[in-house]
């Protein structure tokens, strides 16, 4: 698997964790958070290196969703 693959599927993987931890409500909203800061970063990377401008400036808002919730739950 290519680097771009990997980035792409652990940025997936990451979110979908994130927003389940968050939507149980189990009290892991911070580690949800931090998952989401690092699944924009992975995301982020994959949209930059394929050129996918859309998905790479989607990704700034949820690097900037994931920080603002890890403050705020911290």
């Amino acid at each position: 698997m290519n680097l771009q693959k990997s980035l792409e599927w652990f940025g997936v993987i990451t979110a979908i964790i994130y927003s389940l931890l968050v939507a149980f409500n189990i009290g892991a909203e911070f580690m949800g958070f931090t998952l989401l800061l690092i699944s924009a970063i992975a995301i982020g990377m994959w949209a930059y290196l394929g050129k996918h401008k859309g998905i790479l400036l989607l990704q700034f808002f949820y690097a900037s969703a994931g920080v603002i919730g890890m403050f705020r739950w911290y």
